[in-house]
């Protein structure tokens, strides 16, 4: 069994319920490819889920996309689902392909998108590196945030039955 401490991120600033996300543009990868994606442009296809997740290949990627590929929100709702991670395209490629994901994934390595989003916090013992931390934005076509859940400790996972109750709302 792995043993791990309970890190407290504290308390974020972030955009809140009734704003409008910030926009930002960066490498979305698919199961066959990936390019520079803007998030509005996502967003102008319909609602959108997007899903702040550390960095691919860590235990709570795994748990948080098993978890929404078995909810399968997706499928059953008027809702698409991306994520977003420190992860490169190549490292959002491999994940897609052996979770048997049908999400794309932006790519961030430099963590400047979760840092507008004021979401951003340094790995403990790795100086200047960061990463998001957990959090969940349910979005309109115009980016107008219907839900947001951030998480304050790591591992912290985000409320997947608030989520859907803020899904099946719509």
């Amino acid at each position: 069994m792995v043993e791990f401490d309970v890190v407290e991120l504290g308390e974020a600033e972030y955009p809140e319920v009734g704003e409008t996300a910030p926009d930002f543009t960066r490498p979305l990868v698919n199961e066959e490819f990936w390019e520079d994606v803007s998030l509005s442009d996502v967003t102008a296809d319909g609602p959108t889920l997007l899903v702040f997740y550390t960095m691919d290949g860590g235990f709570p990627a795994t748990y948080v996309w098993n978890e929404l590929r078995e909810r399968a929100w997706d499928e059953d709702n008027n809702v698409q689902i991306v994520g977003l991670s420190i992860s490169t395209p190549y490292e959002h490629k491999t994940l897609i392909e052996e979770r048997k994901m049908d999400f794309r994934l932006f790519s961030d390595p430099a963590n400047e998108v979760a840092e507008e989003y004021g979401i951003d916090f340094e790995m403990d013992g790795m100086s200047g590196i960061s990463e998001p931390r957990p959090a969940v934005f349910l979005l309109d076509e115009e980016r107008t945030i219907e839900y947001a859940w951030v998480a304050t400790e790591w591992p912290e996972f985000p409320k997947y039955d608030e989520v859907e109750a803020a899904i099946e709302k719509r």
